[in-house]
C-alpha cells in the first residue's frame, strides 16, 4: 500500500482507497465490469494469471476488477493485510467458519449473536462435527474457561445485535491466542469508523456490507479482512463454493463507502441524543446504548470504540409486545423493516428482524425481551427523530 494512504485519515481513505489505479478510459470512478470471463491471446500469460503468478482476472466467480477495488478499500479501512468479499454478510460468516473448522473442533462464542449467526452455530456446525460452546455474553469467567478447554475459533460480536452488549476484544483475544485459537470479530455495528478489532487482537474481521458500510439499503454484500494466510484460505473456499459478490453490488457498495465517515459521525450523534431522550421517557423501561453512562459496559466501550458508540440502540417498552405493535405504526420518520445502518432510520422488534429465525423461548434465554425495539438511527435532523418518538411514545402513556 502507498505510504500516503496509510497516513491518510479514515474519511480520506473511504474516498480514495482502492481507486488510485489506472481505470478504463481514464474514468474517475471504478467502472462496473459486468463480464463473467476475461480473455487472453497469450496462453502462457493466461496460465500465469490463472495460477496467481501474475496480476489479472480469469472468471468473476474468482476475482473481478470492480469487486477487487471494493476489497482493497475495506482492507485499508480495517488496517488488514488482505480481504475477500462474499455475496452477503452471512456468506462471509459461514464461509469463514466452514473453511477454518474441522470435525472435532470446538468453537467458543457468545449467546446473543445475530440470529442468523446463532442458527449457524447451533444448527449447522454440529452437522460437520463441530461443537459450538455458547457462553453468557458478559461472563468472562465462563468464556475463558471454555477457551481453556480447547478452542479452534473464538467468535465475537461487539456491540451485539440487538442488545448492544460490549465485549473486551483485547482481553478475550489474548486468552484465545494462548491456546492457539483464531479470533473472529463481527464489526458490522461499529464499522471501522468506531472500532478496529484487528488492532485489539482479532485475527479476522467480518462485516455485513449491506448495513453501515453501503449505507443506502440497496446492495447485499459481506467481507472478511485479516491476516493474509487466513484470507487466502477463505478466498479459495469461497471461489470454489461460489458465494461471489456481484460486480454491480460492489459498485453500489463502493459508492456508499465514500460517505461512510460523514454518515457514521452523524449517526453516532443522533443515536446518543435519541438514547438520552428515551432514557427519560415514562413509556420506556430500559435503553441499551453503549454511549450511555448507565450502560453496564460503558467503560469498555469508551476504551475500545474510539470514533463513537455507533448508530444502533434498542429500548424496552413498558406494556410488552402489545406496546411495540402500537408504537411502530405511529412513527413517521422510520422504516419498519428488517435492516439497519441505512441513511434513513429503521425500526423493528427482534421477532421480525435480527432474531426472526429464533423462537420466542430462545430469545428470552438470550436475554432479548419481546418488548424490545431495535432502532437504527439515520442521518435525519435529530430534533425530528426525537419529536417523532415523543409523539408516538406519548400516545402509549395516554392510552
Amino acid at each position: 500500500m502507498q505510504r500516503h494512504m496509510v497516513d491518510a485519515g479514515l474519511g480520506t481513505q473511504a474516498l480514495w482507497a482502492g481507486e488510485q489505479g489506472k481505470m478504463l478510459e481514464r474514468a474517475t470512478q471504478v467502472p462496473i465490469v459486468q463480464s463473467v470471463s476475461f480473455g487472453y491471446d497469450d496462453l502462457d500469460q493466461w496460465l500465469q494469471v490463472a495460477l496467481s503468478r501474475e496480476p489479472g482476472h480469469i472468471y468473476s466467480r474468482n476475482t473481478n476488477p470492480t469487486v477487487a477495488a471494493l476489497e482493497e478499500k475495506v482492507r485499508i479501512l480495517e488496517g488488514a493485510e488482505a480481504a475477500t468479499s462474499m455475496a452477503s454478510g452471512m456468506a462471509a460468516i459461514s464461509n469463514t467458519l466452514f473453511c477454518l473448522l474441522r470435525p472435532g473442533d470446538r468453537l467458543v462464542a457468545i449467546k446473543d449473536t445475530y440470529g442468523g449467526t446463532n442458527q449457524l452455530l447451533r444448527e449447522f456446525l454440529p452437522h460437520i462435527g463441530v461443537r459450538a460452546c455458547l457462553c453468557d455474553t458478559t461472563d468472562y469467567g465462563q468464556i475463558e474457561a471454555e477457551i481453556n478447554q480447547g478452542c479452534r475459533i473464538l467468535y465475537l460480536e461487539t456491540p451485539t445485535n440487538p442488545t448492544l452488549k460490549i465485549l473486551d476484544i483485547k482481553r478475550l483475544a489474548g486468552r484465545a491466542h494462548r491456546v492457539g485459537a483464531t479470533v473472529v470479530t463481527d464489526n458490522t455495528f461499529a464499522t471501522p469508523v468506531n472500532q478496529h478489532p484487528l488492532e485489539l487482537g482479532s485475527d479476522l474481521v467480518v462485516h455485513s456490507l449491506s448495513k453501515y458500510m453501503g449505507g443506502h439499503a440497496d446492495a447485499l454484500g459481506g467481507i472478511v479482512c485479516g491476516h493474509r494466510e487466513l484470507i487466502q484460505q477463505i478466498f479459495h473456499y469461497r471461489e470454489i463454493t461460489g458465494a461471489a459478490l456481484d460486480p454491480f453490488a460492489a459498485y453500489l457498495l463502493l459508492r456508499g463507502i465514500k460517505t461512510l465517515a460523514l454518515r457514521i459521525e452523524r449517526q453516532n450523534e443522533n443515536a446518543m441524543k435519541v438514547a438520552e431522550f428515551l432514557e427519560n421517557h415514562p413509556a420506556v423501561a430500559k435503553v441499551f446504548y453503549p454511549g450511555l453512562r448507565s450502560h453496564p459496559q460503558h467503560e469498555i466501550a469508551s476504551k475500545q470504540m474510539k470514533g463513537g458508540f455507533g448508530g444502533m440502540l434498542s429500548f424496552v417498552l413498558r406494556g410488552g409486545y402489545a406496546a411495540v405493535k402500537q408504537l411502530l405504526p405511529k412513527l413517521k420518520f422510520a422504516h419498519r423493516a428488517a435492516n439497519l445502518g441505512a441513511v434513513e432510520t429503521i425500526v423493528g422488534p427482534p421477532a421480525t428482524t435480527s432474531h426472526v429465525e429464533v423462537s420466542a423461548a430462545d430469545r428470552a434465554a438470550m436475554g432479548i425481551p419481546e418488548a424490545l425495539v431495535r432502532y437504527s438511527s439515520g442521518i435525519e435532523d435529530v430534533k425530528d427523530l426525537i419529536a417523532d418518538l415523543a409523539q408516538a411514545l406519548d400516545q402509549l402513556v395516554e392510552a
